[in-house]
């Protein structure tokens, strides 16, 4: 199986607020709390000085540390960092501006009425019409080998742990909404069959393109604008009043996932990759139609119709999800094009 935990040894800091992190969680929440102080100044001064937190490194790796506290843990060892006061008061800090920077840079889509198919409808016009699966294409016709497998990597960091960060929204929901989400997200986790569980469908498929699906090692090779898509995840699970906008996430991301599975699918293929990573894409089309109707209508669409002045966020979610996707595409597509990797580091292979 792959780790469950983060080993300090394995993670690189990307600057001085996740240097500072990284020292203290290596200890005792005793010993390393000392080390912690004026870490909310720290994290403060940072943010006022990077021109654009959805890319900075340091930023983006210290958030998506402090929120692998909530799942299954950064290192082994002290469990109580997880409500430490210095790392809650700092992670409020970085949310707030990467909220902030989330608002500026998602185009608002128009505002449909809250109904179910007033929202099924904006949803659908959202995703058909914004969203452009280049990177997909490219994949399906004509990436090398060794840039496949980069795009594995960059996969990894949600797929090995997928459809966690929308879990958070179970016990936020109510009635329709979340017996809709309960139903999506029981297809993520296998039905009940722990083979087939998306994650350990990812799992099988970096083994079989020769990866040795070390989680850290994917986080330590992906670069903030791929830490910033699951980043956005957390950020929305983990606070009760943006559970809207992880609903909208959510909608999005199951509303173009089914086209760009294909051609993912066809690139492995092309590829000569062992079928155990294809099969995890086709796993994504075979789900398609139906999930999209339930994602939008009976999940969104429920929503909105149980609480109106939530349609807002609905839309700004969606929006989110396709404006992160695109950034990450462009940055792998722009890496490619000049002829560099897209990883900061090369992938473990066996």
């Amino acid at each position: 199986m792959l780790p469950s935990t983060l080993a300090r040894a394995a993670l690189s800091a990307r600057g001085p607020v996740s240097e500072r992190l990284l020292a203290a969680l290596s200890e005792s929440t005793e010993t390393g709390g000392s080390g912690l102080a004026g870490f909310e100044a720290l994290a403060a001064r940072a943010l006022g000085r990077v021109p654009d937190i959805l890319v900075d490194e340091d930023l983006q790796l210290t958030l998506f540390l402090l929120y692998r506290l909530h799942y299954d843990g950064v290192v082994p060892g002290d469990d109580e960092w997880e409500w430490h006061p210095a790392l809650l008061a700092a992670r409020v800090v970085l949310e707030r501006g990467f909220e902030a920077a989330l608002r500026a840079s998602a185009p608002q889509p128009p505002i449909p009425a809250a109904t179910r198919d007033d929202v099924a409808r904006a949803l659908f016009t959202l995703t058909g019409h914004e969203h452009n699966p280049g990177l997909a294409l490219y994949v399906a016709r004509a990436a090398t080998g060794q840039q496949a497998v980069e795009f594995l990597v960059h996969r990894s960091v949600y797929a090995l742990r997928e459809a966690d960060p929308y879990a958070w929204g179970i016990p936020r929901l109510a009635g329709r909404s979340k017996s809709a989400l309960i139903e999506i997200l029981a297809g993520e986790y296998g039905g009940g069959r722990v083979e087939r569980m998306h994650s350990v469908l990812f799992a099988d498929a970096l083994r079989a393109a020769g990866l040795e699906g070390d989680y850290v090692a994917s986080v330590d090779a992906v670069p903030a604008v791929t830490l910033a898509s699951v980043n956005a995840i957390s950020m929305f699970g983990l606070n009760r009043r943006l559970r809207a906008a992880l609903v909208g996430h959510l909608a999005a991301f199951e509303m173009t996932s089914a086209i760009p599975s294909r051609l993912y699918s066809d690139g492995f293929q092309r590829l000569g990759f062992d079928d155990s990573v294809a099969r995890y894409f086709d796993v994504h089309v075979e789900a398609g139609f139906a999930r999209e109707q339930s994602a939008c209508r009976d999940l969104a669409g429920s929503f909105v119709e149980d609480d109106p002045e939530a349609v807002g966020d609905i839309m700004f979610g969606a929006s989110v999800f396709l404006t992160l996707d695109d950034r990450q595409s462009a940055h792998l597509l722009g890496s490619w094009a000049g002829g560099y990797p897209s990883l900061r580091a090369e992938p473990s292979s066996r």
